[in-house]
């Protein structure tokens, strides 16, 4: 990782603090820093998290309910419901609510680093994209998050945007489920996909929340964004399953580069598929 970050303790917000959420917290209480946990029900964080219980949907008050003197605010957030008032509301509106708060707090000058997903990126046909690609989302999920993004943009102490994509690690293992049932994978045209391990989201956030100039926007996922079937291929292997069955589709998907995280200082805890999945085949394998 890039050694020249600071060492000062900070004041840190993670607003949206689940899973992901609370493992960041607690590396960051480890290394020194105030992390305050804000969810609707934050009873269950872990100490040394300060729990801070607000709803970002609903403003009035809100900016009383925010510590003061922060200098660094993660946003985490997830939708009320996957539709596109779910999407609009969880994300464009909580982001608008919690901005405004900040402000009223005495907090606009905070850093602010905001979570989304490469799905903003819409349909591609196979190809490579990264942080100077046009965004046109054919979706609402990612027309949502763009607009989301722009907020954050707007947030005058600064922000950053990470777009990650396809997140698995420990109870996020779709994939694996889908091969052990028996599903196929799309080989005509190759559906390419792109995933980034739980370990290294949590320590993207980490590195970009101090970075001392971020840039304003990076791509978080692995070294290898490959075709559907090669990793279901490759996990099929590992769990002693047939070879998936190959199915025609339309979508190509896109290939995402990492080349600006990489470059700006980021190691990789799991640079592809096969560095992440096998302490979850491992866990798998002990528990049938």
């Amino acid at each position: 990782m890039d050694t020249a970050r600071s060492q000062q303790p900070a004041r840190v917000l993670i607003a949206g603090c689940g899973r992901i959420g609370t493992r960041l917290g607690q590396g960051l209480a480890d290394q020194g820093h105030t992390v305050f946990g804000l969810r609707r029900r934050p009873e269950g964080l872990p100490a040394p998290i300060i729990p801070c219980a607000a709803d970002l949907n609903a403003p009035a008050g809100l900016a009383d309910r925010l510590p003061g003197g922060l200098d660094r605010v993660v946003v985490i957030l997830t939708p009320p419901s996957y539709d596109d008032a779910g999407y609009r509301r969880g994300y464009v509106e909580a982001l608008s609510h919690l901005c405004a708060a900040l402000a009223a707090s005495g907090n606009a000058g905070a850093r602010l680093v905001f979570v989304s997903s490469t799905g903003v990126y819409g349909e591609n046909g196979g190809a490579w994209v990264d942080e100077s690609t046009p965004p046109v989302p054919s979706r609402f999920s990612g027309q949502r998050l763009l607009e989301a993004e722009a907020v954050a943009a707007r947030h005058p102490g600064g922000s950053v945007v990470v777009r990650f994509a396809g997140i698995y690690g420990p109870g996020r293992e779709s994939l694996l489920r889908r091969v052990a049932s028996g599903a196929g994978c799309q080989a005509e045209p190759p559906r390419y996909t792109n995933r980034i391990h739980e370990d290294d989201c949590v320590a993207i956030l980490d590195w970009l929340s101090d970075h001392p100039n971020p840039a304003p926007l990076y791509l978080g996922v692995d070294d290898r964004p490959c075709p559907q079937c090669e990793i279901m291929d490759w996990l099929a292997a590992e769990l002693g399953q047939p070879t998936p069955a190959r199915t025609a589709g339309e979508a190509m998907g896109r290939r995402c580069s990492n080349r600006r995280l990489k470059a700006a200082g980021y190691r990789l805890r799991h640079p592809d598929y096969r560095s992440g999945y096998p302490s979850l085949l491992a866990e798998r394998r002990s528990n049938v």
